[in-house]
């Protein structure tokens, strides 16, 4: 169980609410398998395969969102939908015109829809509620989206709001490239994506290149911002921060996984040592990260 994306989100401390009261929440929104003419289902699914909603372990919790999707192509409506009409125009001696083909389309859609084939994706979340985190591990905002949604809708209270912090990563990365002076605790790597505020967008991307050059910083002051950055955590989590304030292609380390002992009896105790490893760790690294990025926007506006 590592995550590889982390989309970031915080609740307020302390929450009050057990892992039993949580998922009793989430039965109201469980996953249900595409019927009749839907294309697309969300719901909770147990994230371990039992019956449990809300796998707890040492206080950290995982829940897991199930999506469905059919795919029916619209080349494969069209292509029927050619079909037909040349039947009709053979038929009535006149080709459909453009509202009748139309409506040709959506009754072939709805034809061939409960025969499509289906394609599954989960996506998994890790809740904190000592330390107030949420986090999905889902590489684009729209997955994340859907968990968030999903959630909105199966809880009786939402309290969970996007992270946001004082600094934004592009300012914070453009310093640390021209500077070379990573915050604390943390390295550059040799991987970065330098783009340009610009209508055209100019952009340059590095892969396994220094990025201590004069080149790179001819690039800076020449207007292009940093929106990607490869970047190590205390040698244990490697990264790429986005200027969205995403946090992709995550590695644990060797050094940190090699701490897990590999004598364990079954895979359920194999499963729940990764499990703690990840989140003792990201439990470390995000309070890090914010730092680096001058803290919570949220937190210093209630401090004011």
């Amino acid at each position: 169980m590592w995550f590889k994306n982390l989309q970031l989100h915080r609740l307020p401390v302390p929450w009050h609410m057990t892992p039993e009261e949580f998922a009793d929440q989430l039965r109201s929104r469980l996953f249900q398998p595409c019927g009749g003419l839907n294309r697309e289902s969300r719901g909770w699914i147990p994230p371990r395969g039992d019956e449990r909603l809300v796998y707890a372990a040492h206080g950290h919790w995982l829940i897991a969102l199930g999506m469905e999707q059919k795919l029916l192509p619209s080349a494969v409506v069209n292509q029927e939908a050619k079909v037909r009409a040349a039947e009709i125009e053979a038929r009535m001696g006149v080709a459909p015109g453009r509202k009748r083909m139309k409506e040709l389309k959506e009754e072939i859609f709805d034809e061939l829809l409960p025969r499509a084939f289906s394609r599954y994706f989960t996506t998994f979340a890790w809740v904190d509620p000592v330390n107030g985190w949420l986090v999905v591990d889902a590489s684009s905002p729209a997955k994340d989206e859907a968990v968030m949604e999903v959630m909105k809708q199966a809880l009786d209270e939402f309290p969970f709001r996007k992270l946001e912090t004082a600094r934004s990563p592009a300012s914070a990365m453009t310093e640390w490239l021209n500077t070379q002076e990573p915050p604390s605790g943390f390295t550059i790597d040799r991987d970065c994506v330098l783009q340009s505020p610009l209508e055209e967008k100019a952009t340059v991307r590095y892969t396994h290149h220094p990025l201590d050059t004069p080149e790179v910083r001819k690039h800076l002051a020449d207007g292009k911002v940093p929106t990607r950055l490869a970047m190590t955590w205390q040698d244990r989590v490697s990264f790429e921060l986005t200027e969205q304030l995403e946090v992709k292609k995550v590695a644990f380390l060797d050094i940190a996984r090699g701490e897990q002992s590999e004598d364990h009896d079954s895979e359920e105790e194999r499963f729940e040592a990764d499990f703690v490893l990840m989140t003792a760790l990201l439990s470390n690294f995000l309070p890090d990260l914010m730092e680096a990025l001058g803290g919570e926007k949220a937190a210093i506006g209630q401090a004011a």
